[in-house]
C-alpha cells in the first residue's frame, strides 16, 4: 500500500518543478536584462570612483554581468517554487530573496574562482594536503573580500533593478 501512495507524491513534485521552470522567452530576455543591470551597476560605481585601469574596470563589470547572467534563471525558478499559489506579497519577497541570493552566490563564486586562479601560481602541487588547505582558505578569503568590498558595487543601481524585477515577478504571478 505504501508504494502506491508515493506515486502521487512523486508526480506532484515533478509537476511542481515543471511549473516552476521559466519559459525560454523569460529566460533569454530576463537573463540579458539582469546581467546587463548587474554589469551596469558595477561599471557605474567603478567609473565614478575612478578605480584602477579601464581594463580592470571592464573585467570586473564583465564578472558581475556574468554572475547576473548565471543567477537569473536559477533565481527565477527558485522564486516560482517558493511563491506558487501564494499571495502577491509572498511572490514579491520570494523574488527579492531568490534573485538577491543567487546573484550574490554566482558572482561571489566567479570572483572566488578568479581570485584562486591568480594565487594558484604560488600554491602547492594539485591534490596534495597543502594544496587542499590553500585552496579552501583562498576561496574563503575571496568570498570574504567579495562580501566586504564587492557587494557595494550593487548599490544603488543593482538594488533598484532588484526591486524592479521583484515587482515584475509579483505582478506576473497574480
Amino acid at each position: 500500500m505504501m508504494p502506491l501512495q508515493q506515486v502521487p507524491l512523486r508526480r506532484g513534485i515533478t509537476d511542481l518543478l515543471r511549473a516552476a521552470v521559466p519559459t525560454a522567452n523569460e529566460v533569454v530576455v530576463g537573463t540579458l536584462l539582469w546581467g546587463g543591470a548587474m554589469s551596469g551597476s558595477a561599471l557605474a560605481n567603478l567609473l565614478l570612483a575612478a578605480w584602477e585601469t579601464p581594463d580592470r574596470i571592464r573585467f570586473v563589470a564583465l564578472l558581475y554581468g556574468l554572475g547576473g547572467l548565471l543567477a537569473f534563471p536559477v533565481g527565477l525558478t527558485l522564486a516560482r517554487l517558493v511563491s506558487r499559489d501564494r499571495n502577491w506579497e509572498t511572490a514579491l519577497a520570494a523574488a527579492f530573496v531568490s534573485l538577491l541570493t543567487t546573484t550574490l552566490a554566482f558572482t561571489g563564486g566567479l570572483f572566488a574562482l578568479q581570485y584562486r586562479s591568480y594565487y594558484a601560481e604560488w600554491h602547492a602541487p594539485a591534490l596534495t594536503l597543502t594544496w587542499a588547505f590553500e585552496f579552501a582558505f583562498t576561496m574563503m578569503t575571496a568570498l570574504y573580500q567579495f562580501v566586504v568590498l564587492g557587494v557595494r558595487l550593487y548599490f544603488p543601481l543593482g538594488f533598484a533593478a532588484l526591486v524592479g524585477a521583484s515587482i515584475w515577478f509579483a505582478r506576473q504571478r497574480r
